[in-house]
């Protein structure tokens, strides 16, 4: 039972961080309710470890992403400090909503960014050039050209990230990828390198604040879980390099509308 246990948290982390390092999103929602299936085992027994893995996996992914010059890292940095009250709040928040209304508020709010996603992929074919933005990335430079409005732009993509951490329980790749690709010019690679360095960011502080209170670890499960998880993340970083941003982009489309459809399902059900 053991074995099979390890196996299942094996290829589930290996899954998981080939998902995020694909779409810079995705881990905690898929490993959370990934964890409690396979392993039979409550959410809050899954959240921390789900945390750990998806933590360990986005810290792979943002050295990689630092090495080859993807990661925006002043705008995670400010979209991190920026979230930190809304995502206290959407704590707050989701103890006085009901478990339905949680599920379809993320429904909708999926929905809606691959909604939002599929429109700028029409967008893109007319030239990036011509796509209206908010906040630029200077092309000599590499980097924001940084003012009021681009730093206004990046504290609210980062406070409705955490709002939506806090309120939902997940990560806020799923918001910051979408927000960053309609409103900035990033690239979508550049975007989910940025989520990652983001994600690791939160993630951190999450792990040691859920270590700090007390928080106990399956070690051989959680080990053998965050070991495959890094390996995915590692594959998939080499295999983004190869890949077309358009196609990075819808596959993270059919994963926002997978996700999407599990929850509606759930709800009706």
């Amino acid at each position: 039972m053991l074995l099979f246990a390890e196996f299942t948290a094996l290829i589930i982390g290996a899954c998981i961080g080939l998902v995020m390092g694909l779409t810079g999103a995705g881990g905690g929602i898929l490993a959370v309710p990934a964890l409690v299936y396979s392993q039979g085992w409550s959410m809050q027994q899954a959240m921390p470890v789900a945390l750990l893995a998806v933590t360990a996996g986005a810290v792979i992914g943002s050295i990689e992403g630092f090495s080859k010059g993807l990661v925006r890292y002043r705008a995670a940095i400010v979209m991190a400090l920026a979230g930190a009250v809304p995502t206290w709040l959407g704590v707050q928040l989701a103890h006085r909503l009901s478990q339905t209304w949680l599920m379809g508020i993320f429904a909708l709010v999926l929905l809606l960014a691959a909604v939002r996603l599929t429109m700028q992929l029409e967008q893109d074919e007319a030239g990036a050039e011509q796509k209206p933005t908010l906040a630029r990335i200077n092309q000599q430079t590499g980097r924001f050209d940084w003012n009021a409005g681009t730093g206004a732009l990046i504290a609210s993509i980062g406070g409705l990230a955490g709002l939506m951490t806090g309120l939902l329980g997940v990560g806020g790749g799923f918001i910051i990828v979408p927000m960053l690709r309609q409103f900035t010019n990033l690239s979508m690679h550049g975007a989910v390198a940025t989520s990652l360095f983001f994600i690791s960011l939160v993630g951190s502080m999450g792990v040691g604040s859920a270590l700090m209170h007390g928080v106990q670890l399956p070690l051989v499960l959680s080990t053998v879980f965050v070991a495959a998880t890094i390996c995915g993340m590692l594959l998939a970083r080499r295999l983004i390099g190869h890949l077309p941003a358009r196609i990075v982009q819808k596959l993270f489309i059919a994963l926002l509308c997978v996700v999407a459809s599990s929850l509606i399902w759930r709800v009706v059900h």
